[in-house]
C-alpha cells in the first residue's frame, strides 16, 4: 500500500464522515454476517445520505463554529438536517384527494429553491426567492368581492394555503374557460406572506406576478392548448416591424441554458438574466428577465419547454445584448407563461471498484469471499443532455471514478499544481490529487480569483463539478463561481480544524515526511535562536499572493490590476520545534500575524532596532499549527514561479496557527 493510500485510510476528516453516515443510516449500514447474501438495494441506498451532502454539512457547521467542533455538535447538526431532508418526502398525513390522485404521475424532481407548505407553517416565514410547486385545490371568489383566491396544496405537505391571485391571471381563473382550476399544477415565486387580521394564524400568500402554469402533453386539454395556440408561430417569424403594427405572438421553445445573474446600469443597480431558447427549427433567441423579474428563473429548468403568450419583443441593441439576432424577448405586462417541465430520466449506475478498495463497507462485500464482491447499483437522474447527476451518489467519488458527462460531482484531495488558463484573469487550472490519481479542475470566476490563498499541498473539497473530455481525450472537471450549487473549501485553512480533535490527527515534528501530502496538526514552540526571518510584502487580498508595484499594483498570481485590493503582510520563515525535533517552516498573511502577535502596520512603526530584536521576544511561545508540504517532489512542476516559492530550504507551510493555552 502506497503512502498516499495509507493517508487516505487514516484521514480523520474522511473517517468522521463515514462514521456520521453510519449513525444517520443505521439500517442500511448494519448488515452483518447473519444477513442473507444479497446486493445492496436502491431502497437501502436511498436511506443513506449522499457522501457529498454529509461532507458539505460538516464543513458548513465548522464555518459556523470557527472555534472548533465536537462529535456531539456535528452529529446534532447532521441529525437535524437529515431529519428535515427526509421530511421532504411525501407526507403521511391527510392530503387533499385531488393531490393524492396525482402523486403516481408526479415523476419530475424538485427545483432547487423549492420549499413545502408545511415548512411555511412551521417557520412562519417565506423568502421572496423560494419556489412553491403547488396544485390548485380550489379556485373561488371571495364572498362579496371580485377577488380571486386559489387554495393550494403540494405533494409533500398536509397543509394547504390560500393565494390572492394577481389580476394579470384573472382571465385564466374564469370558471367557464380558464385553466386555473382544481387539479392544475403551478409554480410560484416572489411571494409575500401574511396572516389574517384576526390573528388566527391562518396564513395567506399575497399576489405575485411570477406564476407559471404547468402543462402536461399527455393530457388531451393541454395538448390541444399547445397545438392550437403555440404551434403556428416560430421564433424566426418574430418581427419587430410586425409588433409595431399590433401583431402579437404565442411561441413554444425549449430552455437551452439559464445564464448567470448580471448587473447592468451605470451604478450597477439593475439586474438581468438571459434565458436561451431554441425551437424545433433550431432557431435561437434570448428571453430576458430584468430587475425583480430575475426570480422567475428559479422556476425554469434546462430541457423544459416554455410556452410564451404575448411576450414583449425588443431590439437586442436597445437591450445592450451582444447577439447576432435582431430581436429578443422579455416578460411584458401582458405576458403569460406556461411550462412543460423536463422529466429527468434515471439511469442505473454501478458502484465503482474504489468503493470496495477504499471504503471497506460491509454493504459492498459478499459474505462468502469466494463469490467476490457484490456491487450495488444506484439509480441516478440524467439531465436533458444525458449527463448523470451524482449529487445524491451515496459514496465518495475518487479521481479514478470520474467519467465524461457526470454532473454535481464532489472531489476531496490535495492541490498539486495551480496555473492560469491561457493567461486569463478569470479562468484557472487547479490540479487535485487523491490516492487514485490526479485531475485538472478548470475554475471559472466572474472577474478574477476570489477564493483566498490556496497553495500547493493544501487539502480542498470542491462540489458542483461537471466532467468533460478534453481535446487530448483526458477527463477534466469544471467549476463556476456564480453557480449556487458549487462549493470550494480549503480545509487546510479552515479555522475550526485546529480545535476539532474529531477532524484531525495530532502529529509531532518527527512524523513529518518529505513524501507526505496530508495536513498535519502539531503543537509546537517557536525556536527563535535557530532561525527567524521577517519580511514585509504587499499581497493581493483576494488570492493571498504577492503583488508587484510599477504604475499600480499587479498580482503575480492572478495577473490582474488590484490597486484597491492590496494589503501589507508578513512573509515569515521560522524554526518550529517540539520534543521530537525541529523544522524550518514559512507562512504569510493572517497566520504570520498570529505567530508574531503583531500587525504589519504596528511592526513598521517600531524603531529599526526593535524590529530586529522583536522575534527574540517570542522564543518558546507555544502554538497549535496546521502544516502542509508545499514542495513535495512532483508537485507544482508547471509554473512554480507564479506561486512565489522563493524559500528553497523551507518546504513546510504553516497554513494556520492558534496560540496555545
Amino acid at each position: 500500500m502506497s503512502r498516499g493510500e495509507e493517508e487516505e485510510i487514516d484521514d480523520p476528516f474522511i473517517n468522521f464522515i463515514d462514521y456520521a453516515i453510519s449513525i444517520l443510516s443505521p439500517i442500511s449500514m448494519s448488515i452483518d454476517n447473519e444477513v442473507e447474501e444479497e446486493d445492496v438495494t436502491d431502497e437501502q441506498d436511498s436511506n443513506r445520505p449522499a457522501w457529498s451532502w454529509v461532507a458539505g454539512r460538516v464543513i458548513k457547521t465548522c464555518k459556523a463554529y470557527s472555534s472548533g467542533v465536537t462529535p456531539a455538535i456535528l452529529l446534532s447538526e447532521l441529525s437535524q438536517a437529515w431529519a428535515e431532508n427526509q421530511r421532504g418526502g411525501y407526507s403521511k398525513k391527510k392530503r387533499p384527494e385531488c393531490i393524492d390522485q396525482m402523486i403516481k404521475k408526479h415523476k419530475r424532481g424538485k427545483l432547487s429553491n423549492t420549499i413545502t407548505i408545511d415548512s411555511i407553517y412551521e417557520k412562519n416565514f417565506l423568502s421572496l426567492t423560494s419556489v412553491l410547486e403547488v396544485v390548485v385545490v380550489d379556485a373561488f371568489l371571495l364572498p362579496g368581492t371580485n377577488f380571486y383566491m386559489l387554495t393550494l396544496g403540494d405533494f409533500w405537505s398536509s397543509n394547504t394555503i390560500d393565494l390572492y391571485l394577481h389580476r394579470r391571471f384573472y382571465d385564466l381563473a374564469d370558471k367557464k374557460n380558464g385553466i386555473l382550476r382544481k387539479g392544475r399544477q403551478i409554480f410560484l415565486t416572489g411571494c409575500y406572506l401574511r396572516t389574517t387580521s384576526r390573528g388566527s394564524g391562518h396564513l395567506r400568500l399575497l399576489p405575485t406576478e411570477y406564476l407559471l402554469i404547468i402543462l402536461d402533453e399527455d393530457e388531451d386539454d393541454d395538448a390541444m392548448l399547445l397545438g392550437a395556440q403555440f404551434c403556428s408561430d416560430t421564433l424566426c417569424s418574430v418581427s419587430a416591424d410586425a409588433v409595431n403594427q399590433g401583431v402579437s405572438y404565442s411561441l413554444y421553445a425549449r430552455i437551452e441554458s439559464i445564464g448567470p445573474l448580471e448587473v447592468q446600469g451605470k451604478f450597477g443597480s439593475l439586474q438581468r438574466k438571459q434565458i436561451s431558447l431554441v425551437d424545433n427549427d433550431n432557431f435561437r433567441v434570448k428571453f430576458l428577465l430584468w430587475g425583480d423579474q430575475v426570480v422567475l428563473a428559479n422556476l425554469f429548468s434546462v430541457g423544459s419547454w416554455l410556452a410564451l403568450d404575448r411576450p414583449y419583443v425588443s431590439s437586442c441593441i436597445d437591450s445592450n445584448l451582444d447577439s447576432s439576432h435582431e430581436i429578443c424577448l422579455e416578460y411584458g405586462t401582458v405576458t403569460q407563461l406556461y411550462l412543460v417541465p423536463f422529466i429527468r430520466h434515471e439511469e442505473q449506475v454501478s458502484l465503482a471498484s474504489t468503493q470496495n478498495h477504499y471504503q471497506g463497507s460491509k454493504l459492498l462485500t459478499a459474505v462468502d469471499p469466494s463469490q467476490g464482491p457484490k456491487v450495488s447499483q444506484v439509480t441516478l437522474p440524467c439531465d436533458s443532455r444525458g449527463a448523470i447527476d451524482f449529487g445524491n451518489y451515496p459514496f465518495r467519488l475518487f479521481v479514478s471514478d470520474l467519467r465524461d458527462k457526470m454532473t454535481s460531482v464532489s472531489i476531496y484531495g490535495v492541490v498539486t499544481d495551480i496555473k492560469r488558463f491561457n493567461n486569463q484573469e478569470s479562468t484557472f487550472l487547479l490540479r487535485v490529487e487523491d490516492a487514485t490519481g490526479g485531475i485538472w479542475a478548470r475554475l471559472h470566476f466572474v472577474k478574477s480569483w476570489s477564493l483566498g490563498k490556496i497553495g500547493i499541498g493544501h487539502t480542498v473539497y470542491i462540489s458542483g463539478l461537471t466532467c468533460s473530455i478534453t481535446k487530448n481525450k483526458s477527463i477534466e472537471v469544471s467549476w463556476h463561481e456564480n453557480e449556487g450549487v458549487c462549493i470550494f473549501v480549503n480545509l487546510s485553512c479552515l479555522p475550526a480544524l485546529l480545535n476539532s480533535a474529531c477532524l484531525h490527527k495530532s502529529s509531532i515534528i518527527l512524523d513529518l515526511s518529505e513524501n507526505s501530502s496530508r495536513t498535519h496538526v502539531c503543537q509546537i514552540r517557536l525556536d527563535q535562536i535557530e532561525y527567524c526571518h521577517v519580511n514585509l510584502r504587499y499581497l493581493h487580498a483576494s488570492c493571498g499572493h504577492n503583488v508587484t508595484k510599477t504604475i499600480g499594483f499587479e498580482c503575480k498570481f492572478c495577473g490582474c490590476r488590484c490597486d484597491d485590493d492590496v494589503v501589507r503582510s508578513f512573509h515569515l520563515k521560522v524554526t518550529i520545534a517540539d520534543n521530537s525535533g525541529k523544522v524550518l517552516a514559512w507562512c504569510t498573511g493572517h497566520t504570520a500575524i498570529e505567530l508574531l502577535q503583531i500587525s504589519p502596520d504596528e511592526y513598521c512603526n517600531l524603531p529599526e532596532d526593535e524590529q530586529i530584536m522583536y522575534p527574540s521576544s517570542l522564543e518558546d511561545e507555544r502554538f497549535i499549527v496546521a502544516l502542509v508540504n508545499s514542495k513535495r517532489e512532483g508537485f507544482g512542476s508547471s509554473d512554480r514561479l507564479m506561486l512565489n516559492y522563493d524559500d528553497d530550504e523551507a518546504i513546510w507551510e504553516i497554513t494556520q496557527a492558534l496560540k496555545a493555552d
